[in-house]
C-alpha cells in the first residue's frame, strides 16, 4: 500500500534468537506447501489465512501486539520488515524474535520485505534483488521455521511504471532464494502497488509458479481503491481458483483515497473460495490514512469501527479462523494457562559426551510444551537423547530434532543443522504432547551420535 504509514519508528530491538518458543509440527521440515492451488500445512492439513499486518519495522518496540493479534481471533499475522534500503533494518536475531513471539502465539508468520513498495514509480524503493539479499544474509533466523513462516520476498515490488518485467524478476527471485536453499512456501505480491490492475500477475502467474522448482509459490493480490466492486473481486480472485492456483488478499481496507474496496465482497469471496486474507492494518498508520488502524494506538480493547469490521463482523477473523494444525488440535487450547515455575527440572545426567535437560514451558488441562538443552562436554557431529515417560504421556510433534517414540521410550536425535557442536555449546529442540493429568519431567541420556 502507497504513503500509509509514518516512517519513524522506535529502535529495533536485538534479541538473541531463542530456539524454543512454543508450539510446533511432527513434520517441521516440510513446511508449508502448495497442493492442487491450495496452501497446507507441514502435516498436509488446509490452512486458510485470517489475520491482519503488523508494521513492526516501524514500531519494533510493539511486540506485544503479536500476542494480541491472537487474542482477537487470527491465526496469521503478515510482519513489515525493512532490509535498510528505506527504514530502520530489521536484523536476523530481531527477525528470530518476530517469529518466536508468532510461534508463542500460535500464529503463522508472513514475514515481507517493506522497502520494495512501488519500485520503478517510487525512487528509493528496494529492488527484488536487494530484498533477495536480505534474506540470504538473515537465513540463520529462517531456517528449521518452515513450518511456521511464509517468506513474501517484497511488498508491492512495483508501481505503475516500469512494471512489465515483474514476472521474469519475480522467478529469478524466487529461483535466487531456492539456490540458496530457502525450502519454504514463497509469497510474491502483485505490481501497480500490489493492486494488478493490469493483470500482469493474473496473467503470468502460471509461468512464475512452474519457474520454481519446488512449485511452491503463493500470490497475493492488495485490495484497495481498484476493488469498488463485488463483480470486480470475483473476477479476480475467481481466476486463480478456477486456474488452479494458490492467491490470498494479503493487504485490503475499509476504505482508501484512491477508492472505497468493497471490504465486505472481499470477505464472503474469500470465505466461499476458502481463501486467505490478512488486513491492513493493526495500528500506527500515518500519512492520512489512520483510518485503516484497527485498534485504537495498539490497544486490542479499543477496537476500531474497521477493527470491529474485520475482527467480529460476518465472514470475518473471529467467525472464519481455525488455527494452524501444526500447533496443535484446531482452535485455541481451553485455557493453555502458561506454568508460572516449569516443573520438573531434574539433575542432567552425564552421559557420552553430552548432557541434556529437559523443562515444562506451558502446560494445560491435557498437554504440554517441553524445550531440552543438548550440552556439549566434548565436540560433537552428532547427538541423541532419550527417555521414558513415566506418567503415560505421548509426544504429539516436535521441532529443530528428530524425535521417535515405541510406547513411553522417546528418542531425539539432531537435524542436519544442529548436531555439530563443539565442547560447551548447547542446542535446543522442543516438543508438544498429551497428558492424563501427571506431567512429570522424565530423566533424560544424552550420548554421541
Amino acid at each position: 500500500m502507497r504513503t500509509r504509514l509514518a516512517l519513524t519508528a522506535s529502535a529495533v530491538f536485538t534479541l538473541l534468537l531463542s530456539f524454543i518458543v512454543a508450539v510446533h509440527p511432527a513434520n517441521a521440515e516440510a513446511g508449508f506447501q502448495i497442493q492442487d492451488g491450495r496452501l497446507v500445512d507441514a502435516n498436509g492439513n488446509d490452512f486458510v489465512m485470517r489475520g491482519v499486518n503488523h508494521p513492526h519495522a516501524w514500531y519494533a518496540g510493539e511486540t506485544e501486539s503479536f500476542a494480541e493479534i491472537g487474542s482477537l481471533g487470527a491465526n496469521a499475522v503478515r510482519v513489515v520488515l525493512s532490509n535498510g534500503v528505506r527504514w530502520t533494518r530489521n536484523d536476523a536475531a530481531d527477525v528470530a524474535d518476530v517469529i518466536s513471539e508468532c510461534k508463542a502465539n500460535k500464529l503463522v508468520c508472513v514475514l515481507e520485505v517493506h522497502d520494495t513498495t512501488g519500485y520503478g514509480e517510487e525512487s528509493a524503493a528496494s529492488s527484488l534483488d536487494q530484498a533477495v539479499d536480505y534474506w540470504i544474509d538473515i537465513q540463520s533466523a529462517l531456517e528449521g521455521q518452515e513450518a511456521y513462516t511464509i517468506l513474501n520476498i517484497g511488498n508491492e515490488p512495483y508501481g505503475n511504471q516500469g512494471y512489465e518485467p515483474w514476472a521474469s524478476d519475480t522467478s529469478d527471485a524466487v529461483n535466487r532464494l531456492r539456490d540458496a536453499g530457502f525450502d519454504h512456501t514463497i509469497m510474491v505480491d502483485a505490481p501497480n502497488w500490489g493492486q494488478d490492475w493490469t493483470h500482469t500477475m493474473r496473467d503470468n502467474a502460471a509461468q512464475v509458479f512452474e519457474s520454481d522448482p519446488h512449485r511452491n509459490v503463493l500470490f497475493d493480490i492488495h485490495m484497495y481503491g481498484v476493488y469498488e466492486q463485488a463483480s470486480t473481486i470475483q473476477d479476480y480472485l475467481g481466476h486463480f481458483v478456477d486456474s488452479g492456483l494458490p492467491i490470498v488478499v494479503g493487504e485490503f481496507g475499509h476504505d482508501h483515497s484512491d477508492g472505497n474496496p468493497d471490504e465486505d465482497a472481499i470477505l464472503a469471496t474469500a470465505e466461499q473460495h476458502g481463501l486467505g486474507y490478512l488486513g491492513w492494518s493493526y495500528s500506527g498508520n500515518g500519512g492520512g490514512v489512520e483510518y485503516l488502524d484497527l485498534t485504537n494506538d495498539f490497544d486490542p480493547n479499543s477496537l476500531t469501527s474497521w477493527g470491529e469490521r474485520l475482527f467480529n463482523g460476518e465472514n470475518g477473523i473471529v467467525a472464519t479462523a481455525e488455527t494452524a494444525s501444526v500447533y496443535g488440535p484446531t482452535g485455541p487450547d481451553p485455557d493453555p494457562t502458561p506454568d508460572p515455575t516449569p516443573t520438573g527440572e531434574p539433575t542432567p545426567d552425564p552421559g557420552d559426551g553430552c548432557t541434556a535437560e529437559y523443562t515444562v514451558q506451558n502446560e494445560w488441562s491435557d498437554g504440554f510444551v517441553a524445550g531440552v538443552d543438548v550440552t556439549a562436554q566434548e565436540d560433537l557431529q552428532g547427538w541423541e537423547v532419550s527417555w521414558s515417560y513415566e506418567d503415560g504421556q505421548t509426544v504429539s510433534s516436535a521441532w529443530n530434532a528428530e524425535v521417535s517414540a515405541d510406547g513411553s521410550q522417546v528418542t531425539a536425535s539432531n537435524v542436519s543443522y544442529n548436531g555439530t557442536l563443539s565442547s560447551g555449546q548447547t542446542a535446543s529442540f522442543g516438543l508438544q504432547g498429551t497428558h492424563d493429568g501427571t506431567n512429570s519431567a522424565p530423566e533424560l541420556t544424552c550420548s554421541a551420535g
